[in-house]
């Protein structure tokens, strides 16, 4: 990784399944071709998911100025990874090296930045937090005083990253695994499995199903991630390094998913209720089975199981969480089924940790949509992306002024790139 030590003594670190780091849906606005060096004074900060963006006014030859921003990782794994609003502060100067936006002019995707004090840091790295000054908190008890399991607390999933810190090309890869690779490498995941080795569900579909994951663009307002709304209780458990948390309080256990707030109550040793109001996050029971959580799952809203797979409201979601008081680590084995959008089941398994941060929910703002450079030529929230090339799409022209995008030679994109940008399910469970 290509990464100096950052500002308050933050060091670099070495540097997930792949349900849970960026090469996302937006990535397919960005011309990944071409690099573009920019540099001008922060002006602010969005410090979100599912991309945080950073905003800077660059200075034109004539003294003229014009605001720039470009795309991070989601608020929420930079976090994880050592990031944090305050490094970007307004009035400092930042020097950035990234993708142009195809359909932005003053848009880019960030490959490197360059903060006030000539430190670097690539879009994956891992930045370490100075060392903690607080006692060890007590070992964590496996059981509670009722004897159950004690799943209670924060969980994470453990992070990927691409193998080419900067993004560019390359496979995700688990954070702990990532040095075993050279850079911008794309190992073969193990047979039956996605990407960080994770088992990857198949599904046969229905006429019905067929059709709808054909006609599924996830780089729009069909992704219900695109408008800041869970996608299912499965997909996104783990989908993009989120601390999640459970409680576990009498005749109920509540989880709260870290990446868009959704809250789900289990509701231990009861039935289902004759009448139930689709939601999102549906209606659970759970039992405990020889220290195994068994949570059975109905009363679904119409939506996406994991895109492009659809659900309609006959999903019913079973669900296995088991503790390994050894590795302090929580596997969860489902299966769903749903007669309406394919035949047989879908099943699948993903393991957390515990979490390295506290659960603290980050804002949703999806502004992969903004026409930030006010010319008319963003892709609309419909297009899937397919639209008028914008100014960022042309090549630079001699003599630019300092704070225009300078292309240069970037490595030609592998063949696992070559997906259409919407169909990120292609690199993700």
């Amino acid at each position: 990784m290509h990464c100096k030590p950052l500002r308050l003594a933050a060091a670099c670190a070495a540097v997930s399944t792949a349900a849970g780091a960026h090469a996302h849906h937006g990535f397919g606005n960005f011309d990944r071709t071409r690099e573009v060096s920019l540099e001008g004074a922060i002006t602010r900060i969005d410090f979100v998911n599912p991309h945080a963006y950073v905003y800077f006014e660059a200075t034109n030859a004539d003294g003229s100025k014009v605001a720039k921003r470009c795309e991070m990782r989601a608020a929420t794994v930079l976090r994880r990874s050592g990031w944090s609003a305050e490094m970007f502060k307004a009035g400092e100067p930042i020097k950035i090296e990234g993708a142009p936006d195809r359909f932005d002019a003053n848009s880019c995707y960030v490959h490197t930045v360059v903060f006030a004090d000539g430190t670097t840091a690539d879009r994956y790295a891992q930045l370490s937090k100075p060392a903690a000054t607080a006692p060890r908190a007590a070992p964590r008890a496996a059981r509670l005083p009722s004897g159950e399991p004690n799943i209670t607390g924060d969980w994470a999933p453990e992070q990927v990253v691409m193998t080419d810190p900067r993004g560019r090309s390359g496979a995700l890869v688990p954070v702990s695994r990532v040095e075993e690779f050279e850079p911008g490498t794309a190992p073969t995941p193990p047979a039956g499995a996605g990407g960080g080795g994770q088992p990857r569900a198949r599904v046969t579909y229905t006429e019905a199903g067929k059709a709808a994951a054909d006609a599924f663009r996830g780089g729009t307002t069909d992704n219900p991630r695109m408008r800041c709304e869970t996608t299912s209780i499965l997909f996104d458990w783990t989908f993009d390094g989120p601390v999640n948390r459970i409680t576990q309080s009498g005749d109920t256990i509540t989880l709260q998913y870290g990446q868009l707030g959704l809250t789900r109550t289990i509701h231990m040793n009861a039935e289902h209720p004759a009448t139930i109001e689709p939601s999102r996050a549906g209606h659970s029971i759970g039992r405990w089975e020889n220290d195994v959580l068994v949570v059975d799952t109905v009363g679904f809203a119409e939506g996406y199981l994991n895109p492009p797979i659809k659900n309609s409201e006959q999903l019913h979601v079973v669900e296995r969480f088991t503790l390994d008081p050894n590795a302090m680590t929580l596997r969860r084995d489902y299966t769903a089924t749903d007669p309406v959008y394919y035949t047989d089941q879908y099943t699948g398994s993903d393991t957390i940790g515990v979490a390295d941060l506290p659960y603290a929910p980050d804002a949703c703002s999806e502004l992969t949509f903004v026409d930030f450079s006010g010319d008319g030529v963003a892709p609309d929230a419909n297009s899937g992306g397919i639209g008028p090339q914008g100014a960022a799409a042309a090549p630079a022209q001699p003599g630019a002024a300092p704070g225009a995008p300078q292309a240069t030679d970037a490595p030609a994109e592998r063949e696992e790139a070559r997906a259409e940008w919407w169909e990120f399910w292609k690199w993700f469970d």
